[in-house]
């Protein structure tokens, strides 16, 4: 027995690294056993900021099934599949953007804030797909009657702007949809390795497709605490960042690593190895499977192909509960 149902999704934007698997991905993998699922690789929503160049679409495509399948997403126990081969998104997005004030659209806090950033960078998004993308994450999410979202904190207005797009359609026509409530995922922030934000800008990432000895070699080149010039100075944990992944990957060992650190009993050289080590157990299971699949790519298509049916099957009969309810059947 389920606790309900969720959609989730994510644009095909490169290669992941190991924050945004500790962010999403790693939530989604324990989300699984809870939940009916529906996970969606939304390459429509990519093109709203990147319309000019489609070229690599595909490929991040099959990347991020990839690594969604590498970490744990079951394609028997979960629906994933790619936003576009349902077409069906598209109708209920044309038929919400009918009966959605601009003003609702406008109001979203981050609307304001990604149109000036994105310009600072040279892009063009002063466009209606840019504007409505609220409208088509609505869609995403009703088309499979969803009633649970997993969100940070930050997404919270856009799900806000689709409840009221519910309400409003409820309203208007028949109460088809439930109201999407939040989901607020408690996952932690991984560090790059340099301190700063984790960000392939920055290079400062560890690829979640790492092997084993790219993990080792990306872990010795971790900042630790600036102040510990030599073996034998005391340490300050709190300003390293191999201390910080010591309390994800070695949590019942974090607090001794910490100890030995303020006391020097522990250097800088031996506290990577042993986060190292820990880090390659931990992902291990994550690694062998994706070796597999990356042997077989085939499957990977054979996967996206028989999901985009099960969610082709959910969405249809849902448009023609709202045709009718619109008066267009």
């Amino acid at each position: 027995m389920t606790k309900g149902r969720i959609f989730s999704g994510m644009q095909p934007s490169g290669k992941f690294h190991l924050g945004n698997y500790m962010g999403a991905l790693e939530n989604w993998v324990k989300l699984q056993h809870e939940y009916e699922c529906f996970f969606s690789i939304v390459d429509w929503h990519a093109l709203t900021s990147s319309y000019e160049d489609t070229s690599k679409i595909p490929e991040r495509i099959h990347e991020m099934a990839l690594d969604w399948l590498s970490a744990g997403l079951d394609p028997e126990r979960n629906v994933i599949f790619v936003q576009s081969h349902v077409k069906e998104h598209a109708e209920l997005h044309l038929l919400l953007s009918m009966m959605t004030p601009l003003s609702w659209l406008e109001r979203v806090p981050t609307y304001k804030d990604k149109l000036q950033q994105l310009g600072i960078q040279g892009k063009d998004i002063n466009t209606y797909g840019f504007l409505g993308y609220p409208e088509l994450m609505t869609a995403d999410i009703i088309l499979y009657k969803a009633d649970t979202i997993p969100v940070g904190e930050d997404q919270l207005p856009h799900l806000e702007l689709s409840r009221e797009i519910v309400r409003r359609f409820n309203n208007l026509y028949q109460p088809i949809f439930p109201e999407p409530k939040p989901s607020l995922s408690k996952s932690a922030i991984l560090p790059g390795i340099d301190g700063r934000k984790m960000s392939k800008s920055y290079g400062n990432e560890i690829p979640f497709a790492a092997s084993p000895d790219e993990l080792r070699a990306r872990i010795r080149l971790m900042i630790t605490d600036p102040n510990r010039v030599k073996r034998t100075d005391l340490g300050n944990p709190d300003v390293c960042t191999v201390y910080t992944f010591h309390k994800t990957f070695n949590a019942e060992q974090s607090n001794e690593i910490a100890q030995s650190c303020r006391q020097a009993t522990i250097g800088c050289v031996d506290c990577k190895k042993c986060l190292a080590e820990k880090m390659v157990n931990s992902l291990a299971d994550i690694h062998v499977r994706r070796q597999e699949l990356e042997k077989n790519p085939g499957r990977v298509k054979e996967i996206l192909v028989f999901g985009g049916e099960r969610a082709r099957t959910v969405a249809a009969k849902t448009m023609d509960e709202v045709r009718q309810a619109m008066n267009l059947a």
